[in-house]
């Protein structure tokens, strides 16, 4: 088997991180993990469902910067994204089955780069050029921001 060249910890952030959703959830009644906050803010369920659109946005991404050179990626927003309203649609658990699915793809994208394609750079509109090995990065810690807030959300409305 061969050996990533990405980071152990960023590895396996890529391989593990999803597993705390059972625990997050665990308990949790339909109404609070879709339950809104008086402030607008998301629900468990929207910030799940955007964790798994963001997937998508991620593996576009890499693939942009693996087929072209710098290019320059725009902002993700999901108010100004179509795709957004149908995975909202979605219910909970199909959302976690797709998500599951995407992740595994992310995986297979990421984990074979050369050390030389993890250099490879993109263009963000905030945080400048970055390497797909940082562009992993942040999309971990992105992900683990809408757990965290899922989190909350069923906690507080549970």
């Amino acid at each position: 088997m061969k050996r990533s060249v990405i980071g152990t910890a960023l590895l396996a952030g890529l391989q593990t991180q999803l597993e705390g959703i059972p625990l997050i959830l665990e308990d949790a009644t339909s109404a609070a993990i879709l339950h809104r906050p008086p402030s607008g803010k998301w629900s468990a369920h929207e910030n799940l469902a955007h964790a798994a659109r963001y997937h998508e946005i991620f593996i576009e991404r890499v693939s942009r910067i693996l087929a072209e050179n710098n290019p320059v990626l725009p902002r993700y927003r999901a108010e100004e994204d179509p795709f957004w309203p149908p995975w909202v649609a979605l219910s909970t658990d199909e959302i976690l089955r797709r998500l599951k699915i995407l992740r595994r793809r992310v995986v297979a994208l990421i984990e074979p780069l050369t050390r030389a394609q993890m250099s490879r750079r993109g263009v963000h509109p905030v945080f400048g050029e970055m390497s797909i090995q940082l562009w992993t990065e942040f999309f971990l810690v992105h992900e683990g921001h809408h757990l965290y807030v899922a989190l909350l959300q069923v906690r507080a409305n549970g």
